[in-house]
């Protein structure tokens, strides 16, 4: 199993506004002192300027309003979030969820749509924690809500008494041989992260489990053909630098966007 190298000090990265790829990262609802915000945890975005060299432009939560579909035109990629939310299982046809449950159906009623737009148009995506759940459900996969409650299952939920924090290792996850992930990494094995409650039941048939867990349960998906569509259950954004491995995720998803973007530059010229 590959250790993890750490960068102890990283170099600032400062992405120039013109010229430069534009990944689209949707929003969560969320209510803070009786204020609607659409928000992204700063993790993301800083791992698209610093991993990417991409610039971030953030999504609102506004699928139920307006179609976003048109706004895939200007994009070369989409990074799809974790979350505290659930899916909501109406979107899957699963059942009644439990009532602690949190859902974000504004979120839901945004990324379902683009992904699959997204899909259509061969645009580059990378789905991270919730974001698998959204890939897989978008294009006609299931959901186990509670993970941790199925017979057998590791508890994969966030361990906040761990030595290295919420976000330190927590198990190994087996890649598939000859898939996307095993080819961009290196590796047979890795070690990851651990912060869901909800994990994927039945995938979708479009897409290839890239990756499983010690109990089983499905860590990474892509689709084949596409040009990158990948989707991990783990959070590869947290210190991305320091992480080879996670590195080496973000450059390929780097490299789809920057082919995508020059594609539709030179589409622009041509017109």
């Amino acid at each position: 199993m590959p250790a993890l190298a750490a960068n102890t000090n990283p170099e600032p990265t400062t992405v120039p506004t013109r010229g430069t790829p534009l990944v689209g990262i949707p929003s969560c609802v969320r209510k803070i002192n009786e204020r609607v915000i659409h928000g992204v945890n700063d993790k993301y975005p800083s791992a698209v300027i610093e991993a990417t060299g991409c610039l971030p432009v953030v999504i609102p939560a506004v699928g139920s309003k307006v179609d976003l579909c048109g706004l895939l035109d200007r994009l070369d990629g989409l990074l799809l979030t974790g979350s505290p939310s659930n899916v909501h299982p109406s979107q899957y046809g699963g059942e009644p969820s439990h009532p602690e449950t949190l859902h974000d159906p504004e979120r839901d009623a945004t990324t379902l749509p683009l992904i699959r737009e997204a899909v259509r148009r061969d645009l580059p995506i990378l789905a991270i924690c919730r974001g698998i759940q959204e890939l897989n459900v978008a294009l006609g996969g299931t959901l186990y809500q509670r993970v941790h409650e199925l017979p057998g299952r590791l508890n994969h939920r966030s361990r906040k008494d761990s030595p290295d924090g919420p976000y330190g290792p927590a198990h190994s996850v087996a890649l598939t041989p000859g898939g996307v992930l095993a080819s961009l990494l290196g590796a047979a094995e890795i070690m990851v992260n651990s912060l869901h409650s909800q994990g994927i039941d039945r995938p979708a048939l479009k897409l290839r489990v890239e990756a499983v867990a010690p109990d089983g349960q499905i860590e990474a998906v892509s689709l084949p053909g596409a040009r990158f569509v990948v989707g991990v259950q783990w959070h590869p954004e947290y210190k991305v630098l320091e992480n080879p491995l996670s590195r080496a995720l973000f450059s390929g998803f780097a490299r789809a966007c920057g082919a995508a973007f020059a594609g539709a530059f030179h589409s622009a010229r041509a017109a």
